[in-house]
């Protein structure tokens, strides 16, 4: 990296820590600005150093996202709050059926944070968009006082733009259509609480943390008429499900049997009396489309690397009430509501 006659000094990396003059506007906030977060997302709309990002937005219909993460830990197995929050607002932008092009990223610091976990978050970052191919493009950071925060906040906002012909919405659900995921539910919220609590399953379980916007544009080039597409994070299956019947004015029916649960995610939640329907994931989707479409759809979705573990797990039915209902392993039938209050806070 080049000298920066502005900074006679570097910023220390390795002790150095958060102090309120990061956030003052003038020259240390400048340094940390170009020796932290320019180095590791640098690209050309970034570089303009502006305020704004200005770019020219490719034809159709753009979609804007944003995100706010809070999660606890910062680092977990298998991602970090960096890369969480790349994933997270990708998805977001992606269950439109759009091609994610942008990012832009706040980040709300604590005084004290440590430059090296900093520095190893950006880096996430980075790693995260660049594999995306979706680059942070603009920016802003603020700093709080010692005790005011939590070390990071990040809030990264997407654009994205949505094809002619693909019209993707919450609202679209249909009786006859079938309802299917991606993969196996709840390792995120799982992982998050092993490291957490400091919990030792025998096995190791890794957060599902992954960008899905390659497996949506899969998905929309074999199946154009997908009608909803969601990312299952906060409150889990069992509550974007419920989104959706609301939505839709329709009710769910779906099969305990068919939604893949990892063994050692299930025997987890057992032993901590925790449902895997209502725990996070933040690589996984929801589709729903045309019954006749569906076995398409489900065969390019375990055709791709993000989706091997996908599965039909229900259908679509009429229900004024708008009830998700599940035919449970041992043949009865039981209502899967919304999440009651927060089955496990700071998740993502």
């Amino acid at each position: 990296m080049m000298i920066d006659r502005r900074f006679p000094v570097r910023l220390d990396l390795q002790q150095g820590t958060v102090d309120m003059s990061h956030g003052s506007g003038g020259r240390a906030m400048a340094q940390l600005i170009a020796e932290l977060f320019q180095r590791h997302l640098h690209n050309d709309l970034l570089a303009q150093g502006n305020d704004q990002a200005l770019f020219t937005p490719p034809p159709g219909r753009l979609v804007m996202s944003t995100d706010g993460h809070v999660i606890s830990p910062l680092f977990f197995p298998g991602g970090d709050i960096g890369c969480l929050s790349v994933h997270g607002t990708i998805n977001d932008v992606a269950m439109a059926g759009a091609r994610p092009l942008y990012l832009a990223a706040g980040f709300i610091l604590e005084e004290g944070f440590a430059l090296r976990d900093l520095a190893r978050i950006v880096a996430s970052m980075a790693d995260a968009a660049n594999e995306a191919g979706v680059p942070v493009v603009t920016g802003d950071t603020k700093v709080v006082e010692r005790g005011k925060g939590d070390g990071v906040f990040i809030t990264t906002t997407g654009i994205g733009v949505v094809p002619d012909g693909i019209l993707i919405s919450g609202d679209r659900a249909r009786p006859g259509d079938v309802i299917l995921v991606s993969g196996h539910i709840g390792d995120h919220g799982v992982a998050i609480l092993s490291q957490r609590e400091n919990l030792g399953f025998g096995t190791a379980i890794q957060s599902d943390t992954a960008a899905l916007h390659d497996l949506v544009a899969a998905m929309i080039s074999a199946v154009p008429d997908i009608h909803c597409l969601r990312d299952p994070t906060r409150g889990g299956l069992a509550t974007t499900l419920n989104e959706l019947a609301h939505q839709s004015g329709v009710g769910m029916q779906i099969r305990e049997s068919a939604i893949p649960v990892r063994p050692e995610v299930a025997a987890a939640c057992e032993l901590l009396g925790l449902d895997p329907l209502y725990v996070a994931n933040e690589g996984k989707l929801i589709a729903i489309c045309p019954a006749a479409q569906a076995e398409t759809l489900l065969a390019v979705m375990r055709a791709h690397p993000k989706g091997v573990a996908s599965a039909i797990i229900g259908e679509v039915v009429e229900d004024a009430l708008h009830f998700v209902q599940m035919e449970t392993d041992f043949g009865g039938s039981r209502i899967v509501d919304w999440l009651a209050g927060e089955q496990l806070p700071r998740i993502c």
